[in-house]
Parts: C-alpha cells; sequence; structure tokens
C-alpha cells in the first residue's frame, strides 16, 4: 500500500476540522495574538526580540492544542497521524540534500527579490541585531530553530499538506500548503517568498518520508543558520 492510499484509508478529517484549524490560524492567531496579545508583550518586556520569542510561543501552544482537540482527540487519533514519528536511516542523506537545496533556493529567491526591493530584515532581525550577546543568541536559535519548526512542520505539513493530500494530489497539495503557510507569516511580507519556497521543501520531505522529523531538522538547521547570519550582520 502506498503512502497515499494509507492516508487516504486512514483519513477521517473533513472540511469541517481544516476550516476551523484555518480559522484559528488566520482570525485567531494572526488578530489577537499577533497583534493584541504581542501588543501586551512589547509593553512588558519592553523588547521586540523577547515579545516576539514568547509570541512564537504562544502561537506554538494555541495551534497544537488546536490541532490536538479538533483534529485528534476527536477522532481517537494519535500524533503519528500527523507526521510525529521516526524515519528510516537511509533517509539522513536526503535530509542534508534537501537543506542544500533549501539555502541555494532560499539566497536565490532573496537575491531576485532585491531588485524589487525587498529585504529579509525585520523587527526580530534588528532587535538582535542590536544587541548581539550569548544570551540574545540563544534565544534566538531556540525561539526561530527549535519551536518554530516542531509545531510548524506538525501543523502545516503534518495536518494542513496531508489533508490537501488526499483530496487535489501532491502538486497541488504542496502549492496550496506552502502558500497558506507563507500566508500564515503575516504580516512579516518580506519573508513570504522565502516561506513560499521553504513550505515546497518541507512538504516534499514530508511526502518522501511520512514523517515531519525531517522537515523539522531541514527547518531547524536552516533556521539556526539564519539567526547565526543575522547576529554577525
Amino acid at each position: 500500500m502506498t503512502r497515499t492510499e494509507m492516508w487516504k484509508n486512514m483519513d477521517q478529517w473533513t472540511w469541517r476540522e481544516f476550516t476551523a484549524l484555518l480559522a484559528l490560524e488566520f482570525v485567531f492567531v494572526i488578530f489577537v495574538i499577533k497583534y493584541a496579545i504581542q501588543f501586551m508583550y512589547e509593553k512588558w518586556l519592553e523588547n521586540t526580540l523577547y515579545s516576539g520569542t514568547l509570541t512564537g510561543l504562544t502561537i506554538a501552544i494555541t495551534l497544537l492544542l488546536g490541532l490536538y482537540f479538533v483534529a485528534l482527540r476527536s477522532k481517537k487519533m494519535s500524533w503519528t497521524e500527523v507526521g510525529v514519528k521516526g524515519f528510516p536511516a537511509r533517509d539522513w542523506w536526503r535530509i542534508v540534500l534537501w537543506l542544500l537545496v533549501l539555502i541555494v533556493l532560499s539566497v536565490t529567491t532573496v537575491y531576485l527579490t532585491s531588485f524589487l526591493g525587498n529585504t529579509v530584515n525585520n523587527s526580530k532581525t534588528e532587535s538582535l541585531q542590536q544587541n548581539v550577546t550569548l544570551f540574545t543568541m540563544i534565544i534566538g536559535i531556540v525561539s526561530a530553530g527549535i519551536v518554530s519548526p516542531f509545531y510548524e512542520e506538525i501543523f502545516y505539513r503534518g495536518f494542513i499538506y496531508r489533508w490537501l493530500r488526499t483530496r487535489v494530489g501532491m502538486r497541488w497539495a504542496i502549492v496550496i500548503s506552502s502558500l497558506i503557510f507563507s500566508l500564515a507569516h503575516f504580516p512579516t511580507m518580506n519573508v513570504m517568498p522565502v516561506n513560499f519556497i521553504s513550505g515546497v521543501v518541507f512538504a516534499w520531505t514530508y511526502e518522501r518520508t511520512g514523517s515531519v522529523v525531517p522537515g523539522m531538522i531541514v527547518h531547524g538547521v536552516f533556521n539556526t543558520i539564519a539567526v547565526v547570519l543575522t547576529a554577525m550582520g
């Protein structure tokens, strides 16, 4: 049985779960957490790096809890159904290859979009560059290299991509899930082109392995490199 056939046979989700979790992301997360709650964090911490990190952790908890209660617990399904499981050792060389591909494509995308006036700087990167210490580096790496890859791969690839995969096929599932992943990073519009490319690579990684863990590794290493380069810049 192919992975697609297995996913279709095990698929208990409907438009109800998909719509509910999209609403959680594009209504509650974007308009409540990224604006109201993050504003509260900024007033409290008086530092955009710290408040941004705490906002990211709040989003991670919100989306994972939403996924658990809406899509897993209600259907008596485990986290393995959204790809939280091991992968064959032979895929380690592919992880290195996918990371290299992502780096090359991302650098190319940043270079090409720079002609349109696009940059990779935002409030987080500027805050990190203004106060580069071991502590801020650790915060940046934990936030971007561990927390974000963990929940984003489970939510966007483990659920969103898989849900689309059984309904519109692999190609459209990769494109649509990558668009959703990019739009979810609103209001940081300048990173959306790279996020789309990243979404494509991460979805392909999940497609080939059936596990979100390889995507977490590629995602985490890529983000960690970006944090280090940002601090050095």
